[in-house]
């Protein structure tokens, strides 16, 4: 009878370390390239970079199973080794080019912006003009900017530094990422503790997720920075500071919208430590007030964000309500109906409406475990919502992590977004079936690779077992 090779540490971090290794090279040239880098997607080192990239995301996935095992074992690693094999992980993707979307040169393109007392919610980086312009997609060249102040005043200081040059933007901006990522990791042991939940499992799910590396690191998007404070908000919220945390969740939602969701858990947090409800709304709201006026006025953009939050969802978007507005309209077309041009917008409509009934009856259900029902209620949004991208996954995945009830739904997110870190390529463009095959092809080849280590190290075991 033949035993299973046993679960190290140590393998973990060589199998993830080679895979982010392997990922952070493919990405030299099929990564989100600057556009006088680009190569075309035929050309033979594009190819074999995607190849590469595909070969590394599935290493990556395998260590990160593979120490999901150790975590839930009888002497799982601490939260403080956990924490080393973040570092050690992310250490490849650090100078990497960008991976999985082109967002970052809209971030650097709009800090120079607002460095430039432009107008960045009512004009869109074409109005900006010269290279850093020219790095955005074409989607958003005319679109305003539907970040807050608190991040856009980041980026403005960020390009003050740099003096608008790509490169050293492009460190920077991922630096500010990784400063999102340690507040997220402080932030999930201690929230764990607070939920009674597993620290070690919390960060193995939370923070050391494919996604994080892929999208947070790698694509340094500002879901990193909005997070962070989102979770050092409610950790100060479940002290003896909920003001503090009410400004934090606040700043936190003056980068990204959604957030926002987050006061009430901040307000739910006061009262079952037997503050008065009133009371706690009061504080809650006068801190939130406050903060947004204080922020807006150092970063200097106004209020424009708050008319820019419908911004454009580009045609191919696979959102769920978009899906199905596609596939209505294309009904209504055959059927001959006027009216398949209101398919998609009616889905967006309606999946809003389902999103807002789903929070409404989350918080109803869950409210005495406000950290779980705020990640449940942000997955919600991101479902729902009219556009959808892998990384929005992890507004949910976050405090899913920090507060999941059971092994069983935390097993269950982690099969979830294991499938998302698969969806997207490394360009940040949409899938051709050409793409496809090699991406497929890049995967495979890594299933191969782990399955012969493993057969190698199955084998001594057989011999002294037969």
């Amino acid at each position: 009878m033949s035993v299973p090779p046993s679960v190290d540490l140590r393998r973990c971090q060589v199998i993830g370390l080679a895979g982010t290794a392997v990922l952070a090279a493919g990405g030299e040239t099929a990564g989100a390239l600057p556009v006088r880098e680009l190569l075309a997607p035929a050309s033979a080192r594009a190819a074999l970079g995607l190849v590469g990239v595909y070969f590394g995301v599935v290493l990556l996935i395998a260590a990160w199973a593979l120490l999901g095992r150790l975590v839930r074992g009888p002497e799982p690693p601490t939260p403080r080794a956990l924490l080393l094999v973040l570092g050690l992980w992310s250490a490849p993707l650090l100078l990497a080019p960008p991976l999985f979307s082109r967002d970052v040169y809209s971030y650097l393109a709009q800090g120079a912006m607002v460095e430039a007392q432009m107008d960045v919610y009512t004009h869109g980086p074409a109005q900006l003009g010269g290279p850093l312009a020219a790095e955005v997609a074409p989607l958003w060249q005319h679109t305003g900017a539907p970040y807050g102040p608190v991040f856009l005043g980041v980026a403005a200081a960020l390009s003050a530094l740099t003096r608008g040059e790509l490169p050293a933007g492009l460190v920077g901006m991922r630096l500010v990422a990784l400063a999102g990522l340690a507040l997220m990791a402080a932030a999930l042991p201690r929230l764990a503790r607070a939920s009674g939940a597993d620290p070690a499992a919390a960060l193995w799910l939370g923070a050391l997720n494919p996604l994080v590396l892929l999208h947070l690191v790698a694509g340094a998007h500002n879901d990193a920075v909005m997070l962070g404070l989102l979770g050092i908000g409610l950790v100060a919220a479940l002290g003896r500071w909920p003001a503090l945390g009410a400004a934090l969740v606040t700043l936190a939602a003056l980068v990204k919208a959604p957030a926002v969701l987050g006061l009430a858990a901040v307000v739910v947090l006061q009262v079952r430590a037997g503050r008065h409800p009133v009371r706690a709304v009061l504080t809650t709201a006068g801190a939130a007030v406050a903060t947004t006026v204080a922020a807006t006025a150092a970063a200097g953009t106004g209020y424009g964000w708050t008319a820019t939050l419908d911004t454009p969802v580009s045609p191919e978007n696979w959102a769920l309500t978009s899906l199905l507005g596609r596939a209505t309209g294309g009904l209504l077309e055959q059927a001959g109906s006027d009216l398949a041009h209101l398919a998609v917008p009616a889905w967006r409509t309606l999946g809003i409406v389902a999103a807002v009934v789903a929070v409404l009856v989350i918080w109803l259900r869950l409210r005495p475990h406000p950290v779980y029902a705020l990640g449940l209620s942000l997955a919600a949004v991101a479902a729902l919502g009219p556009a959808v991208r892998p990384w929005y996954a992890l507004w949910g995945l976050f405090l899913i992590a920090a507060a999941a009830p059971s092994a069983s739904v935390r097993h269950r997110t982690a099969g979830v977004t294991a499938v998302l870190a698969l969806v997207a390529l490394p360009g940040g463009g949409p899938v051709d079936a050409e793409q496809l095959v090699l991406a497929v092809s890049g995967g495979v080849l890594a299933v191969l690779v782990l399955w012969q280590a493993y057969q190698a190290r199955l084998s001594p075991t057989r011999g002294r077992t037969a």
